[in-house]
């Protein structure tokens, strides 16, 4: 494609065939439509000619769907592929009559022979057509056929049975001596493979080789597919990890955040918020693992402190994975017009360790709310319980201090009240699940 034609060069929208349908019932060409929708006129040549669909329902002038030849209609022929016994009607209603007659000549149309090489616009009224083959251009089902050539086109092995026989003879003998695929495709660079696609093959079940036949694959359970990211990739614009160290204004005066899920049956989740200088935890019910959700929560927060600027006092920036439920940072950050009251910044993908602090007191949390345990009977102030019993226990990192007794004295007293931080006695701390037993 030329470089001196405007656009983005990308592959065809629905609504670029639906025009392009349009312009051909309207008998425009291909340079018309090509100049409209930017493209080069091979473009849109290649894109009919691929994408037409043969129409072969329409009212003919002959009953005989299969003869093919411009003289038919006139032609008075008799026993034409010479027969012995005398054949009484015309070779023109035979199914034979094009294939041993010498005076047969194909019947063509040069709008399907030539440029559109479709029927749409055409003069002729389908009724007055002769033509048994016809094509038209349909832009919902051109739009399907190019769906589904471009999803055929990724699958699959491009790979000939032969080539692949030829792999398999090379590495399944190396794979039973003990040889892992990296030293195959090391030791054999003339297979034009990587080892990530060896092992493909291998797990695809394509060669003879199986995945038990290695020796450390079989140890290794299956990666896990993390469904639950954020997908609106706008969200990490000047909010991701580097943009976080680049702030210098964090040196290490932050918050992290992330959530802890009940077991099926319940879709309750904790939302937990913890300050790694101190060490100190917050933790907050929520009837739902959503945005919505979270949103609720820091406007609960809020009203407790009593204002934005409060909240922005306490909660400068807060670090945190790619949950859906963060998924919306903007509605957080807001605190009113033309106030953020807090900065959002997010983890790299499968880098829980970037937030350890808060990953390491969840551990603290799992002791009295063991993996397993359905949140759907617990309340806002078990969790707060929960929550307390942490936070009064002493931490090597603040040299025996607890952390609720580091956090009064930086925040004092009356924040601490307003978060539902309480003191709870050395000897009465309780890290076990029966804290919460009834």
């Amino acid at each position: 494609m030329s470089r001196m034609i405007p656009g983005n060069h990308t592959h065809l929208t629905l609504e670029d065939r639906v025009y392009i349908e349009e312009a051909l019932n309207e008998r425009k060409s291909f340079r018309e439509i090509a100049k409209y929708l930017c493209k080069d006129p091979s473009t849109i040549s290649k894109e009919v000619w691929n994408n037409r669909i043969v129409n072969t329902y329409h009212r003919g002038s002959f009953i005989n769907p299969h003869n093919f030849c411009i003289h038919r209609f006139r032609c008075k022929k008799i026993n034409a592929c010479n027969k012995i016994e005398i054949c009484d009607r015309y070779c023109r209603s035979c199914l034979r009559c094009n294939l041993v007659c010498p005076r047969f000549e194909r019947e063509a149309c040069r709008q399907i022979e030539r440029a559109p090489y479709v029927c749409n616009g055409c003069d002729k009224a389908r009724s007055r057509c002769s033509i048994q083959t016809k094509y038209d251009y349909n832009a919902k089902a051109a739009d399907r056929k190019y769906r589904e050539r471009l999803v055929g086109s990724r699958s699959g092995v491009n790979l000939t049975k032969k080539e692949l026989h030829a792999l398999d003879d090379v590495v399944r003998p190396l794979i039973l001596q003990g040889q892992s695929p990296y030293m195959i495709i090391a030791n054999h660079p003339e297979l034009g493979i990587s080892v990530k696609t060896l092992y493909n093959y291998i797990s695809q079940n394509i060669l003879l080789t199986r995945n038990v036949d290695l020796k450390r694959k079989v140890k290794f359970k299956p990666r896990k597919c993390h469904k639950t990211q954020i997908t609106d990739r706008e969200v990490f614009v000047n909010r991701t990890y580097r943009d976080f160290l680049d702030d210098c204004s964090l040196e290490g005066e932050h918050w992290q955040m992330d959530t802890v899920k009940s077991a099926k049956g319940s879709l309750k989740c904790i939302l937990t918020l913890y300050y790694p200088d101190f060490e100190l935890l917050i933790a907050r019910l929520m009837n739902r693992c959503t945005p919505g959700a979270v949103k609720l929560e820091f406007a609960a927060i809020q009203r407790s402190l009593g204002d934005a600027y409060e909240f922005a006092y306490v909660f400068e920036s807060i670090l945190t994975d790619r949950g859906v439920e963060f998924g919306k940072p903007d509605e957080l950050e807001s605190g009113g017009p033309d106030f953020n009251r807090t900065r959002i910044y997010y983890c790299d993908p499968m880098r829980s360790c970037q937030k350890a602090g808060i990953e390491n007191v969840h551990t603290m949390l799992r002791m009295i709310l063991p993996k397993g345990t359905v949140f759907e009977d617990l309340t806002q102030w078990d969790i707060r319980k929960c929550a307390d019993h942490i936070n009064n226990s002493p931490r090597k990192k603040l040299n025996g201090r607890t952390p609720y007794e580091v956090a009064l004295d930086y925040f004092g007293k009356d924040i601490l009240k307003k978060l539902q931080l309480r003191y709870i006695a050395p000897d009465e701390v309780t890290l076990s699940p029966k804290l919460l037993r009834k």
